[in-house]
């Protein structure tokens, strides 16, 4: 029987001390006798060992009338989940203990403590965690965690220890862009504008055609100090907005530095303001954001401001103008 079915004399015993299988009878000699019935009733027993069922729902499943597969089949689903999630969680943390290339047991026992304490409940154990030992922590691990953190000051440490990682976090970071939650879309932009590199500019510059308008500004704001032009429009759409309006300013002002880029700027400014399509209290941020900008199209701009028929606009514009007079 057991090389017939493949499963071992002993687990056929077992089977039988449990009740699940019970040969038809036995010989003069003492031996068992399986029936093809025996037979058919064993390979039901391993295919359903085979999805997963313990035993004992081996047996209410072939001896049961009333059960009901579907009750057992939505148990299954939900304990393979559970152990997906878990054998993944487990692969992704030899993985950082691989990447941190640990020299000896002490330096994976130092290293899994980390991990401990950034997958901590507490926010100010994980908020430790990091600013303690943020060299030892693999990169792939503080953005994970970056990611995932919605506490504010948890999350800021983790920018500032990936600031400090280089581009080893930044394919992770680049991956969190195209998620589907908005929410780890902008804790990866706000990530990756943390991080001084070059190939981190090359993702803010693409993030600038974002459909996400939260991305889009946070790149943005973050190109402006590295002077890319490329983040004038966005910048401008933020001023005309109100979004994050004074730092997108800031952001404009930095870029001015370049004669080109300012030109740019006052002239996109200006297309903005002659489009017609935006209130008094656009156009007195942008007049505001007028006021750093060199250049004649910057100062016509401004002129034109201060006849506008709001009165908080043009006092706004004519402020601005006497203090570019007077520097």
């Amino acid at each position: 029987m057991a090389r017939r079915s493949g499963v071992s004399a002993r687990m056929l015993r077992h089977y039988e001390s449990l009740g699940l299988v019970r040969p038809t009878g036995r010989t003069s000699a003492g031996y068992r006798e399986y029936s093809a019935e025996d037979i058919r009733r064993i390979f039901h027993i391993e295919i359903l060992r085979s999805l997963g069922l313990s035993l004992r729902d081996v047996g209410r499943a072939l001896d049961d009338p009333g059960f009901a597969p579907s009750d057992l089949v939505g148990d299954l689903v939900r304990r393979t989940r559970e152990r997906i999630a878990a054998e993944t969680e487990l692969l992704a943390r030899l993985r950082r203990i691989g990447a941190a290339e640990p020299a000896g047991w002490e330096d994976v026992l130092q290293i899994v403590a980390l991990l401990q304490g950034l997958g901590s409940e507490s926010a100010s154990k994980r908020q430790r965690a990091v600013l303690s030992s943020a060299e030892d922590v693999p990169a792939e691990a503080l953005a994970e965690a970056a990611l995932s953190e919605a506490d504010l000051n948890v999350a800021g440490a983790l920018r500032w220890a990936l600031a400090q990682s280089g581009d080893a976090a930044l394919p992770l970071l680049a991956d969190g862009l195209d998620s589907p939650a908005p929410e780890v879309r902008e804790r990866a932009v706000r990530s990756i504008a943390e991080i001084p590199t070059g190939e981190a500019t090359a993702l803010l510059r693409d993030a600038l055609a974002s459909s996400d308008a939260v991305v889009r500004g946070h790149a943005a704001l973050a190109l402006g100090p590295r002077g890319v032009p490329d983040a004038i429009p966005a910048l401008i759409e933020m001023v005309v907005e109100g979004t994050n309006d004074t730092d997108a300013a800031d952001a404009l002002s930095a870029l001015a530095g370049d004669a080109a880029s300012a030109d740019r700027i006052a002239a996109g400014l200006a297309d903005r303001l002659a489009r017609g399509t935006s209130g008094p209290p656009a156009r007195r941020r942008l007049a505001q954001a007028l006021a750093d900008i060199p250049g004649s199209t910057a100062s016509r701009v401004l002129a034109e401001l201060s006849r506008d028929e709001d009165r908080g606009v043009a006092v706004t514009a004519a402020y601005v103008l006497d203090l570019r007079d007077a520097r």
